[in-house]
């Protein structure tokens, strides 16, 4: 394992930017007749999010919790939540989400 000294991280710990994290969790709604082609609709204003650059990562979550996803937007919360409000499948009721501040690395990104 790399050795991180005190002086590297004092160097790093001001090049953070803001993000904004959504966790994405099934709602009231998830098991409704038709939820399936509007999860498809979700997944497509994903994809366009992704494609302007403001949701830089996004993690659908498919194990038996109640999580669905999580994404990671380049964005603040105020405009997060007005994208999320706007989401098919939370505006349906089919998910619900909480949006969270948070603080990381301009460049990070998963291995590929």
């Amino acid at each position: 394992m790399a050795t991180i000294t005190d002086a590297f991280m004092m160097e790093m710990l001001p090049k953070t930017k803001s993000y904004t994290i959504v966790i994405l969790q099934n709602g009231p709604n998830r098991e409704m007749p038709g939820a399936d082609k509007i999860i498809w609709e979700h997944g497509r204003n994903n994809f366009s999010m992704r494609e302007e650059g403001v949701l830089s990562i996004v993690c659908p979550v498919r194990d038996e919790s109640t999580v669905c996803g999580v994404g990671i937007f380049n964005a603040g919360v105020e405009e997060v939540t007005k994208l999320m409000d706007e989401d098919p499948g939370v505006k349906a009721g089919i998910f619900v989400y909480t949006v969270h501040p948070c603080r990381s690395f301009p460049g990070d990104r998963l291995p590929g």
